[in-house]
């Protein structure tokens, strides 16, 4: 077993308490919701993400899913495996480790998919990231300019195509109280309504002329 760095410096952890899980706990933290990791589909936000020692597990898990479901069909595996990026979220109060966690999740995105550095779906991740993982404080709910945190509620369309609205995370928080889930759908009106909603978008889009 390599040793791992579990902390930038003293000076780090005394101003904001940052301590990094170690690999091995992280993995037995996951198995305990084993069945939601390997659902291409399940939604996971942690507030506190550092360089992304949770995220990039759950990442590498959804991928192997997608990868075991997908794995003969290349338009397929290529769409579900952006799917499965989208649906990690992340909050950082450090813009070092934010930066960190969104290289180290197009990093195992680009080296599990074995893309080629000039492929589109590469651009498209890293749009993708910039709106997922968002450097802010989770618990004052606003973001690194004090704003209100925004995240994007993803979905695959099919056939190549994506569909993108956004929420504020104040109200999300809502509507997880009410309901149990983030971006649960609520049967007969939608309570908490998007800030900005987005045509359906493809990966040329997303690469290209990516939402900011």
């Amino acid at each position: 077993m390599t040793d791992e760095k579990l902390v930038k410096s003293r000076q780090r952890v005394a101003d904001h308490g940052e301590v990094f899980t170690p690999r091995w706990l992280v993995d037995d933290m996951l198995d305990l919701v084993k069945g939601e990791t390997e659902r291409i589909d399940s939604r996971f936000l942690e507030p506190a993400c550092g360089s992304g020692n949770f995220l990039v597990p759950i990442l590498e898990r959804k991928l192997a899913v997608v990868q075991g479901r997908y794995g003969k069909n290349e338009f397929e595996r290529r769409h579900y495996a952006l799917f499965a990026l989208m649906c990690i979220y992340g909050i950082e109060l450090l813009r070092d480790n934010a930066d960190e966690c969104r290289e180290n999740l197009q990093g195992t995105f680009t080296r599990v998919l074995k893309l080629s550095t000039d492929d589109l779906l590469i651009a498209a991740a890293r749009t993708v990231l910039r709106a997922n993982v968002v450097q802010g404080d989770a618990l004052a709910m606003t973001d690194a300019t004090d704003e209100p945190i925004v995240f994007p509620e993803w979905g695959y369309l099919g056939r190549g195509k994506y569909q993108r609205r956004d929420f504020r995370f104040d109200a999300l928080t809502q509507r997880s109280a009410a309901s149990g889930t983030l971006f649960d759908a609520f049967e007969e009106h939608e309570i908490f309504t998007p800030v900005r909603t987005y045509p359906a978008m493809t990966v040329s889009d997303l690469a290209e002329e990516g939402p900011e």
